[in-house]
């Protein structure tokens, strides 16, 4: 890893049509618009979906870099965030982050220590850090045979 502080750089361009383009460096360009709840079209990633997601993805790579620093196996893991964005005291914000995480694991390993590591994830992740919005946790765990 790199030293702190890190920087990132992000574009967001629009045109008179109302379309968006989000673009960085080396990366590939985004289309944007508005949500179908602000009278967007709804078929493109909006910044509120832009940002669920990143809490979703940064949970998935937090539980990831955690597991394997503790060499603890496991198969797959799911995360679906649910935003909810709501208007309190006259100011829109998110207010609650819900992550509902289906991890699977091979037969014989440890649910205990598997929970133990998805809550050190969410508390690790970077970006929920970064937000006021409550995060909560639901996890079901499945084993398999591999």
């Amino acid at each position: 890893m790199h030293s702190f502080p890190h920087h990132y750089k992000v574009i967001a361009a629009g045109e008179d049509d109302g379309s968006i383009s989000i673009s960085a460096s080396g990366l590939p360009d985004i289309r944007t618009a508005p949500p179908a709840e602000f009278d967007g079209p709804g078929d493109q990633w909006s910044p509120e979906t832009l940002l669920t997601a990143a809490v979703a993805d940064c949970f998935v790579l937090s539980f990831r870099a955690i597991a394997a620093a503790s060499k603890f196996e496991w198969a797959a893991i799911d995360c679906e965030t649910q935003g909810t964005l709501d208007r309190i005291d006259r100011v829109t914000r998110f207010t609650e982050l819900v992550n509902t995480v289906c991890l699977k694991l091979p037969e014989g390993s440890s649910e205990t220590r598997a929970r133990s590591l998805l809550e050190k994830a969410e508390n690790a992740c970077l970006i929920s850090n970064s937000l006021s919005a409550e995060t909560r946790l639901v996890v079901q765990i499945e084993f398999i045979t591999l």
